[in-house]
């Protein structure tokens, strides 16, 4: 398994400056087929600086979630690191 990457992000307008909200949708590797589903996430920096990351698959995954779900944050954190997210 293997995320590709995360296109057409949309950051959703959000009063909370330190909640950034987005729509996607993930490319993801999985038995060496590429498969799109659309996910939910969302980034919050804690008063530590620490970021806590959200991911809500919108839809169903013939795949174990967690370890999905652990790539995909991983990916997003990198994302967000570099500077790859609307802003």
């Amino acid at each position: 398994m293997k995320v590709l990457e995360i296109k057409d992000i949309v950051r959703k307008d959000v009063p909370i400056y330190y909640r950034l909200l987005y729509t996607g949708i993930a490319v993801l590797e999985l038995v060496h087929e590429p498969v799109e589903k659309r996910i939910d996430f969302s980034i919050e920096i804690k008063p530590t600086g620490q970021k806590e990351i959200i991911v809500t698959l919108v839809e169903p995954v013939d795949y174990p979630l967690v370890p999905l779900v652990k790539e995909i944050k991983t990916f997003i954190h990198h994302l967000h690191s570099t500077g790859g997210l609307p802003g």
